[in-house]
């Protein structure tokens, strides 16, 4: 005889993200009004240098565009029962989405700075210099403005990972600005040419661990990896322990921020009740939101129901 046991509740698990929101939009604007400024003085005066930071400020534009449409889309089908288990996912893919788009960022930083070592071009230094600390003050505001909610969210180990992502280009921004003010100043007053395309291919190597670490971090939710920090064959062995019951199947996996579920098939001993197993399942695994539970009986009915 087999029983299947849902737990019943809502499948609404999307947060209260509208401060996030808030913040996103305000350095999405800083982000976009500074693009537009430096293409269009970049375009009147000749620089390539101007040129070329404003169309790299366009790509975290639109990847701090990504992370609103993110936001709202899970806010606006929280509700919506066609998802099976919400739109905390939808979190997830936002973060994956952006960390491709830091690694392009990087592989491209990487590429022309190659380019640059190889075959070495003549800078205007006073433009650049000046260029690059406007980026800098801009990248520092936006720091700022990110840097509240997402150290919040560390410590409560609520992982964002639309706004770890945001945060991550913004990083991206202030590092590559700091690295090519160093260079920029070493090239002028030392004539070290090649310390701009050097300090290119650095930033473009830590950008990069930042887009690997994001793209795991996602990944692996997205994928219905196992939870982190969640051991299956200790839980297995620990539920074992009572009353003779039997694991068959064990999974569980991230849903959502902070929202975990599983699903476990058991063969039950005589005096193996369903509140007990519901009871030992969620000592042992954190955060469960969402709990099926397929009991089959041995010997003996299944005592008890959820």
């Amino acid at each position: 005889m087999k029983n299947s046991f849902h737990s019943k509740h809502a499948h609404d698990f999307v947060g209260n993200s509208a401060h996030k929101e808030r913040k996103v939009l305000a350095v999405f604007w800083l982000t976009l009004i500074t693009m537009v400024a430096e293409i269009v003085v970049g375009t009147w005066s000749g620089s390539m240098g101007l040129l070329a930071d404003g169309w790299h400020m366009g790509t975290h534009a639109a990847a701090f565009a990504l992370a609103m449409f993110t936001y709202s889309y899970a806010r606006k089908h929280r509700n919506d029962d066609s998802f099976s288990f919400g739109t905390g996912k939808v979190n997830y893919l936002g973060g994956f989405a952006s960390a491709i788009a830091l690694a392009m960022v990087a592989l491209y930083m990487a590429v022309e700075s190659i380019e640059r070592l190889i075959n070495p071009q003549s800078i205007h230094y006073l433009s650049a210099i000046t260029v690059a600390i406007v980026g800098l003050v801009v990248n520092i505001i936006s720091v700022l403005i990110l840097h509240d909610g997402h150290e919040h969210d560390h410590e409560s180990h609520h992982h964002d990972h639309n706004l770890k992502a945001a945060y991550y280009h913004v990083l991206a921004d202030a590092l590559t600005s700091i690295l090519a003010i160093f260079a920029l100043l070493a090239g002028r007053y030392l004539n070290w040419l090649w310390m701009d395309a050097v300090i290119g291919i650095v930033g473009s190597i830590i950008i990069a661990r930042w887009a690997y670490v994001l793209l795991g971090d996602t990944g692996r939710v997205l994928l219905d990896r196992n939870v982190t920090g969640v051991n299956p064959t200790e839980i297995k062995r620990q539920l074992e322990c009572d009353n003779g019951l039997v694991v068959n199947d064990l999974h569980i996996w991230t849903i959502a921020e902070h929202h975990n579920a599983v699903i476990l098939s058991v063969t039950a001993g005589k005096d193996s009740s369903v509140a007990k197993i519901k009871e030992n399942v969620r000592a042992l695994i954190p955060n469960l939101s969402h709990i099926t539970i397929e009991v089959e009986a041995r010997g003996a009915a299944v005592l008890g129901d959820t």
